[in-house]
């Protein structure tokens, strides 16, 4: 069984920033969002479900979902949200579950955005919170989207707060700064959690 790590933090806070890192170090990871656009890729039977709902405007002319189409539509409509929901996230989950079965090493990680949201926490053995502030999410938001603040404002709020975000932390890495001032930080995790991971493995063996 492995030792999952389940990376998560507000939108525009750096989490890809911070997977990177330990994918450098070696660690596998496992990306809830990589896995959302898998389940809707052109040919599915989740993107189909989409346009038969939104209809054909959902598409970008590639054929491919226009994403950003589709949070406006379910950030402005919780009834359309719920139902994008149902339909994903049981794929989702299916998916992250065989990823994970294939997956042999000390620790994973897992990066799950809305892991509080989704009441998804006991399913990791240690959660790892990437902090930034208010100020920085928005900035990142606009500047790598194209959203305006006030789309901006929205997705942050349909998100839980930062203080409740942090009362479920094990771990808590500021993203504030330069990527480059993260890493040694991520270095000290990372031989955190082989230690954790060694004891937590042979604990199951005893079993």
């Amino acid at each position: 069984m492995n030792y999952i790590v389940a990376l998560t933090g507000g939108i525009g806070s750096g989490k890809s920033t911070v997977s990177n890192a330990f994918s450098r170090l070696g660690v596998p990871v496992i990306d809830a969002d990589i896995i959302a656009r898998q389940v809707v890729e052109p040919g599915t039977e989740a993107l189909a479900a989409i346009v038969q709902h939104f209809g054909p405007s959902i598409l970008q002319p590639n054929g491919s979902l226009n994403r950003q189409k589709l949070r406006e539509c379910i950030f402005n409509d919780s009834d359309e949200k719920l139902w994008l929901n149902s339909l994903l996230h049981p794929l989702i989950q299916r998916e992250t579950q065989r990823q994970l079965a294939a997956i042999i090493s000390p620790y994973v990680i897992w990066v799950v955005p809305l892991l509080i949201e989704n009441n998804l926490c006991s399913r990791a053995n240690r959660i790892l919170v990437v902090d930034v502030t208010r100020e920085t999410q928005l900035h990142r938001i606009m500047a790598r989207d194209g959203s305006s603040e006030h789309l901006a404002t929205q997705i942050l709020a349909a998100q839980t707060s930062r203080e409740t975000r942090l009362s479920y932390a094990d771990d808590v890495l500021n993203n504030d700064d330069t990527p480059e001032a993260l890493f040694p930080k991520i270095q000290q995790l990372h031989q955190k959690y082989l230690a954790l991971a060694n004891t937590f493995n042979k604990q199951d063996l005893s079993i």
